[in-house]
């Protein structure tokens, strides 16, 4: 592909169009390492490196352009190894955009219908239960986030939440490629202000809900909500269908922007104005939901527990009528549904019959979630283990330590991944809130007591890290995996 093509589309003004037409290009990159003849090398300052500093490296691999920031310059004089011809440095005042949308231009193909979910807690599940209906209903579908790229018959590929934007538009074009239609997407707060979902043609966006989480890089709540609304305001297609949950405390903030572009609303939950939840009532494994869409009632059994999940549901299935199913048919797909590894998973029962599971809660508000939801799931007592990371938001750990012992009967308090931090201040944060709280370091022992210490009609939640399969301590990543760990020490205490 000309260098030309590749720049369609973006905000580069070209003052060389001599050379630019004369540039193949056959890949793009951040990562100078991945740099290979013929490649367009972006040059991104970070956090902790700036891709300027590579750029030699890159231009000695055979990098045949360089995007970066305004003011960059070049070592020396480079020349494409392909064409022998000078290599071209485009500059921008904001070079990550720019790359978004040079992926977009290179990889060229996207599934039809995109739906990006934003919003604090409750990404992951939304986006596996809006594949799951769609997939119920017919339709060759796909899900990206936290858990990877799913499809059925698609090789599961690994990702970051929001992947860098070269990847993600590779992802996209191959589940083009190999006929997915309908694609539902995570978008990080993260993924949003640093540009990686700049150029994916978003048809349908919608908002979970915002609690506090990531501060230390946001800075605050007004950053954070900032970041998100990008998603609306600047991501989706002119035109599109915004999905909001009406019972969020940021839903009227999230309404205006998204009025303000002229974007189709909907409105999910208790006070929803399209799907509106008249009752949840607790049954035997789930709940029986009774909504009303457009003035019909349906009822229908959700397998799922907690309210929370209810939610996660309901924004699935206006996802799916905003994409164009039927509200019926999309509302009795939930009947069908299974949970999203990692959250509210079972991991299965203790020697005394009591339930164990796993979720990913690592917020305040997701921790107080899951606890609230399956409260009523407990005929004796809850119990709780949990942690908070390093090197991260450090106000949420007294939060957390204050909402586990106010809604858990037993609390221990152990290690999530502790990163570069000390482990135990980390855990002495947490326990300032929590002061009847037990503290065991160890993860692996600190589930085993839990576990150790259930009685029949009692109930586990091993909350943080849900799907994760590793612990991060210092900078090493050790094979942990929360579902795993619980299996094997039930299976070693009931022998």
């Amino acid at each position: 592909m000309q260098l030309t093509e590749v720049l369609d589309g973006t905000e580069m003004e070209v003052t060389d169009e001599t050379v630019v037409n004369q540039t193949e290009i056959i890949g793009l990159t951040c990562d100078s390492r991945q740099v290979e003849p013929g490649f367009i090398f972006a040059a991104l300052p970070g956090n902790q490196l700036d891709g300027r500093d590579y750029i030699a490296d890159a231009l000695e691999q055979g990098a045949s352009c360089i995007l970066a920031p305004e003011g960059t310059t070049l070592p020396g004089e480079a020349r494409d190894p392909l064409t022998g011809a000078p290599v071209p440095l485009l500059t921008h005042a904001n070079p990550r955009r720019q790359y978004a949308l040079m992926a977009a231009a290179y990889f060229e193909t996207q599934p039809e219908m995109i739906c990006a979910v934003t919003g604090t807690n409750g990404k992951t599940s939304v986006v596996t239960f809006l594949r799951q209906i769609w997939t119920g209903l017919g339709r060759k579908a796909a899900s990206a986030g936290t858990l990877g790229v799913v499809a059925r018959g698609f090789e599961n590929r690994k990702t970051l939440t929001t992947p860098d934007p070269a990847d993600l538009h590779r992802n996209l074009r191959d589940l083009a490629r190999f006929g997915v239609r309908r694609l539902a997407l995570e978008a990080s707060s993260h993924g949003l202000q640093q540009h990686r979902l700049d150029g994916v043609k978003v048809n349908v966006a919608a908002f979970t809900n915002l609690t506090r989480d990531h501060l230390d890089y946001h800075g605050d709540m007004d950053g954070y909500l900032a970041a998100k609304l990008r998603l609306f305001t600047e991501i989706i297609v002119p035109g599109g269908t915004t999905v909001i949950n009406a019972d969020g405390d940021y839903a009227d903030t999230v309404d205006v922007a998204c009025r303000d572009k002229g974007l189709e609303i909907m409105s999910y939950g208790i006070a929803g104005a399209d799907i509106c939840l008249k009752a949840s009532d607790i049954i035997p494994g789930g709940h029986r939901l009774d909504i009303s869409v457009a003035g019909n009632r349906i009822h229908v059994n959700l397998p799922l527990m907690g309210e929370f999940q209810v939610s996660n549901a309901l924004a699935a299935v206006a996802l799916a009528i905003a994409s164009g199913e039927d509200a019926a048919e999309a509302i009795a797909q939930l009947e069908l549904l299974g949970g999203a590894p990692g959250r509210v998973q079972l991991a299965g029962k203790a020697p005394a019959g009591a339930h164990v599971f796993v979720d990913y809660a690592h917020t305040p508000d997701a921790l107080s979630n899951v606890l609230t939801a399956l409260r009523p799931h407990a005929a004796k007592r809850l119990h709780v283990v949990f942690g908070c990371g390093g090197d991260r938001d450090p106000g949420k750990r007294p939060e957390m330590g204050a909402i586990a012992q106010d809604l858990a009967d037993v609390v221990i308090v152990t290690d999530d991944n502790p990163r570069t931090e000390d482990a135990a201040q980390i855990r002495a944060q947490v326990l300032a809130a929590a002061p009847s709280a037990v503290e065991i370091g160890d993860r692996e022992e600190a589930i085993t007591e839990a576990i150790r210490g259930l009685d029949l009609g009692d109930l586990l939640v091993i909350a943080g890290k849900g799907h994760e399969k590793g612990q991060i301590i210092s900078t090493e990543t050790r094979p942990f995996n929360d579902i795993q760990v619980a299996g094997d020490v039930i299976r070693r205490l009931t022998l």
